[in-house]
C-alpha cells in the first residue's frame, strides 16, 4: 500500500502543519522545530554513510536512522513513545566499542579530517541541535525522557566515530591551540 500518492498537498503554504493525529500547527511551532531538526540529522547520517559507504559503522548509522524516524513518529504523534532504555543502552555499548581503541583526548579535537569524518562531526552538531530543540520542547510539554537521554548519546557517539573516521587516514588528530 501506498503511503504517499501526491507528494504536494497545498496545506502547508499557509504556514501551518499537521501531527500524525491531525492536530493542527504552525510551522514555527517547538514540536515542528524538533521534528526538523530530527530530519536535517538523518539527512546528516546519510552523508556519513555516503562518505563512508563500506565502513563496518554503516550498519549501526542505518539503524540510528530508523530509531530517529522512530523518534520523529514520537512527536508526529503526541502521547506514543517507541524509544526506551534499551536504545539508549544500544548506543553507549557502540560508544564503548568504538572508543574502545582510541587513545584517550588531552585537548579538544579541530572538526576536520576526511570527508566522512568531518561529515560525522557536522552530524554531532545537528544532533546537539536537535537535543537542544526537543529540550526546548520540554520546558512546554511532555517529551519521553528516553528520547532526550538518546540525542545526548547519540552526539557522543558521533564524535567518536568521527575520531574513529579521521585517524584511519591521520593518526595524529588536528588539536584546538589556544590564543595565548
Amino acid at each position: 500500500m501506498a503511503r504517499l500518492t501526491r507528494l504536494y498537498t497545498r496545506r502547508g503554504d499557509g504556514g501551518w502543519t499537521r501531527l500524525a493525529d491531525g492536530q493542527r500547527l504552525p510551522k514555527t511551532a517547538l514540536r515542528i522545530q524538533a521534528l526538523g531538526d530530527l530530519d536535517e540529522l538523518n539527512a546528516a547520517l546519510g552523508l556519513v554513510l555516503a562518505f563512508a559507504p563500506h565502513h563496518p559503522s554503516g550498519a549501526l548509522l542505518r539503524r540510528i536512522q530508523h530509531r530517529l524516524f522512530d523518534l520523529g513518529a514520537e512527536l508526529a504523534l503526541p502521547g506514543h513513545h517507541v524509544l526506551g532504555t534499551q536504545q539508549v543502552l544500544d548506543l553507549e555499548r557502540a560508544i564503548d566499542e568504538l572508543n574502545a581503541p582510541l587513545p584517550p583526548l588531552e585537548e579538544f579535537l579541530l572538526p576536520g579530517g576526511p570527508p566522512a569524518a568531518a561529515q560525522a562531526q557536522l552530524a554531532r552538531a545537528v544532533a546537539r541541535r536537535a537535543e537542544r530543540s526537543l529540550w526546548r520542547l520540554a520546558q512546554e510539554e511532555p517529551v519521553e525522557p528516553h528520547a532526550l537521554a538518546y540525542l545526548n548519546r547519540l552526539s557522543d557517539l558521533l564524535f567518536v566515530l568521527a575520531r574513529t573516521l579521521a585517524r584511519e587516514t591521520e593518526p595524529d588528530e588536528p588539536t584546538w591551540s589556544p590564543t595565548p
